[in-house]
């Protein structure tokens, strides 16, 4: 007697089959991700809204189905405020070295000028002024270095996050030439799309609270 029918698994009778279910629940999920993010693109500067096409966003919503999309990009954020924190405080270390430097040698020389013969000030200040001289053109020397410095680790951040972000599979995301010191209109595309992840993040994690 056949009590289950032929492969007892499916769905009975007016049932929808469960992988049926699970693709609804994705498309109303990515209908309702793509209709955040096309109000969210109304605040933007309208050269900005040209650019982000109906097809850029249904990509980018399509992407953030699942969520593991907002969770890299908070770490890739955390990652870059952190670095923007350190490299602050380097250059912030790297000033009060240089007062420290030049009040050393203002003492110095006030104090060697104190204790010189008056025919032999002009010499000793001479002298002086070339060591000024010499420490002034090493603090813009290292000045420059740390500036350097801090403008390459910035634009590697932005290369780390854009290989990232296109390994996962983001749609206008890839490594851009341009630094970040000139942004191309691909890199300000990009950081568009970044900045409505994060504020659609937001958004989803505190929905009474958004834009109020």
């Amino acid at each position: 007697m056949d009590r289950g029918g032929v492969g007892g698994g499916g769905a009975g009778p007016g049932e929808e089959d469960p992988a049926e279910r699970a693709r609804h629940r994705q498309q109303a999920r990515h209908y309702q991700l793509l209709s955040e993010l096309q109000a969210l693109v109304k605040a933007l500067p309208s050269s900005c809204q040209q650019r982000l096409s109906y097809t850029i966003l249904s990509d980018l919503a399509l992407a953030l189905i699942d969520g593991t999309v907002f969770e890299i990009v908070q770490g890739l954020l955390e990652i870059q405020h952190l670095t923007e924190k350190n490299l602050y405080n380097q250059r912030l270390k790297l000033h009060g070295e240089h007062r420290v430097l030049k009040q050393e040698v203002f003492h110095r020389h006030k104090e060697a000028q104190q204790s010189c013969k008056p025919h032999n000030l002009p010499v000793l200040k001479a002298a002086q002024q070339r060591e000024l001289e010499a420490v002034e053109q090493r603090i813009r020397e290292e000045q420059r270095l740390m500036d350097e410095k801090i403008v390459f680790e910035l634009d590697q951040k932005v290369v780390d996050q854009q290989s990232t972000l296109e390994k996962a599979g983001v749609s206008g995301f890839y490594i851009t030439t341009n630094p970040q010191s000139f942004p191309s209109q691909e890199l300000t595309l990009q950081m568009n799309l970044l900045e409505l992840i994060r504020k659609l993040q937001q958004k989803e994690s505190y929905p009474e609270k958004a834009f109020s």
